[in-house]
């Protein structure tokens, strides 16, 4: 029999994952796959984890499908971050490949991305003693596809489909027959809507956009009686054009957002559908929602470097996640280079110092 301590310890990691150890129950915890809640991209994490109102390069699949809508050309995206380096584990790594292209032919522009995050190696061993009985890798990835089309000139909807496998173990734990892999779908549904706003280089523009994703089936890994909700997230973006000039550009953005999942004190969960209502009816208010934003400045015509800094909050009940994030980035020709820095105002946060690559290919674009 396998030690029912080698799945807690990976709970313990998952858990981790999207921040820190829920101070509550109902937190971070309470859904399977948070990895789907990573921040992709390093420009949105230099702004405080944001972008569902700006949206207007090949991430725009993960923050808000709708802003592919306005966009042109093909692009390439690639990241790569150390994941909780404070635990400083060399194999715990974060993937992330995306692409977005617009094709006339079909009036709108399709996206697709990968996410990979690998949680390391891990010993087996018996029940009857430490004595090692072999070794297992522990990963997740989700592989998604989506389309975004123009309605009317200033506004776009978008949605995507997404396949998830996440493998915790090989096994299940005690006399479990089942296993920790477990196979999964969800969707989401977006819109985004682009109002001028003065004429002039100041205040020029303000995007409204909203992003409901992980929308599906929960997550059975032993048994359908023990499955776990999808972390269904609704996101509410504004962006805004405070600057924008021939050499001198600078948006903002800030992303309210909630994790729309329902728990109860038995174990038992609301699939995603019902939890669309029944997660506001749990007492937490409107406490539960997250607020990230920030803002970033460009220079150059075309855009050539950028600056970026923002903040994340999460109520102390609910997660207690404070950070600040800062970013850089560089353009030239086609290709494009963003870094970002997470800076947690709690000592010894296991996400403080993470640092996120990445690059950019741009293919027509304007």
């Amino acid at each position: 029999m396998k030690q029912k301590k080698i799945m807690k310890h990976l709970f313990v990691i998952i858990l981790l994952i999207v921040g820190t150890l829920p101070i509550t129950v109902y937190s971070q915890g309470e859904s399977a796959v948070p990895f789907l809640l990573i921040a992709p991209n390093s420009r949105a994490s230099g702004m405080g984890e944001s972008g569902t109102g700006i949206a207007d390069d090949a991430s725009a699949i993960f923050w808000n499908p709708a802003g592919l809508a306005f966009q042109s050309g093909q692009e390439i995206s690639i990241t790569h971050a150390n994941w909780l380096p404070q635990f400083m584990m060399s194999d715990l790594f974060y993937e992330y490949l995306g692409y977005k292209g617009y094709f006339e032919a079909i009036g709108g522009t399709i996206g697709a991305n990968i996410i990979y995050l690998n949680l390391g190696e891990f010993v087996k061993t018996l029940s009857s003693g430490p004595e090692e009985v072999g070794r297992f890798k522990a990963y997740e990835f989700a592989i998604t596809g989506g389309y975004a089309t123009k309605v009317l000139d200033n506004l776009g909807v978008g949605v995507n489909l997404r396949f998830i496998r996440s493998a915790l173990a090989p096994f299940g734990t005690g006399d479990e027959k089942g296993s920790g892999i477990a196979n999964t779908v969800s969707f989401d549904i977006a819109g985004l809507y682009k109002q001028p706003m003065l004429d002039g280089e100041f205040l020029t523009d303000m995007n409204i956009g909203i992003n409901l994703a992980n929308l599906g089936p929960k997550v059975a890994y032993i048994d359908e009686a023990q499955a776990d909700p999808l972390p269904t997230n609704l996101r509410l973006g504004l962006g805004f054009d405070l600057l924008k000039s021939e050499f001198n550009n600078i948006q903002a953005n800030i992303d309210f957002q909630r994790i729309l999942v329902r728990r109860y004190q038995d174990g038992s969960s609301d699939n995603s559908f019902k939890a669309l209502y029944s997660a506001w009816s749990d007492g937490s208010k409107l406490r539960k929602v997250t607020i990230g934003g920030g803002m970033e400045y460009w220079y150059g015509s075309p855009r050539l470097v950028a600056i970026r800094f923002g903040y994340f909050y999460e109520d102390p009940s609910f997660g207690n996640r404070k950070f600040l994030t800062f970013g850089a980035g560089i353009r030239y020709d086609i290709y494009g280079f963003d870094f970002s820095y997470l800076s947690a105002i709690e000592e010894n946060h296991p996400l403080s110092e993470t640092l996120r690559f990445t690059l950019l290919i741009n293919f027509g674009a304007e």
